[in-house]
């Protein structure tokens, strides 16, 4: 089998937070990064950013770029371009492991709230618009903060990974303990992607009220 250390990886949406902060961690545990972004040159900046913090193998492309030529791929994008983005990528992922890390949220003056959706996750649109690809739902929980400081060590926080191809959610789950404190968890099938996005809502709730960077931790496994 293919060491994941061997595996490329691109960040759909590479530019933001949560994928920045994946990404800082990937590059600095030795894995080859590509970050991708609508626009080449804002994704290049960010490698750049990402390599004087962590170091290591990274660069930036556009979002078909970044598809193309890595063989696993996050999707870390605002949830309102989503399906645009994923349907016009098909070709490029077709037979790739994609990891969806999307919670479609809204906010509003009560707090964070899970919004419908008509696939019933972001995950399962993800695999009406990829059926080539093999989906896999990750990395919902995870604090952005704490990823992109190194000063953390170790995140300590279990990683739920949803899908319904084995040999997909243990290549998800071994990525995701690339990261120091990280442990991934298989959390279900695809079907069940729906309440693990949700519940960042609760997280976000959390964090707020505990002035924290909240995770979450599986008991008994």
């Amino acid at each position: 089998m293919t060491d994941i250390r061997d595996l490329t990886v691109g960040v759909l949406g590479g530019t933001g937070a949560q994928g920045k902060g994946l990404a800082i961690r990937w590059a600095k545990a030795g894995l080859k990064v590509i970050i991708g972004s609508r626009s080449a040159d804002r994704a290049e900046l960010a490698a750049k950013e990402i390599v004087e913090i962590a170091g290591g193998d990274v660069r930036g492309a556009d979002n078909s770029d970044c598809a193309a030529d890595s063989d696993i791929v996050l999707v870390a994008v605002p949830w309102d371009g989503h399906a645009d983005l994923l349907a016009s990528l098909r070709d490029q992922l077709a037979g790739k492991i994609v990891i969806d890390c999307v919670n479609p949220l809204g906010f509003d003056k009560q707090g964070p709230f899970a919004l419908p959706v008509a696939e019933g996750s972001a995950a399962q649109q993800a695999e009406l618009l990829l059926p080539e690809s093999k989906v896999t739902a990750a990395f919902h929980h995870v604090s952005a903060v704490l990823l992109a400081d190194l000063a953390v060590s170790e995140v300590d926080m279990d990683v739920l990974v949803l899908g319904d191809d084995r040999e997909a959610t243990d290549t998800v789950r071994e990525l995701a303990e690339l990261v120091p404190g990280f442990r991934g968890v298989y959390g279900g099938r695809l079907r069940n992607a729906h309440q693990v996005e949700a519940f960042t809502a609760n997280l976000i709730a959390i964090n707020r009220r505990y002035k924290t960077h909240a995770g979450l931790k599986i008991t008994g496994v």
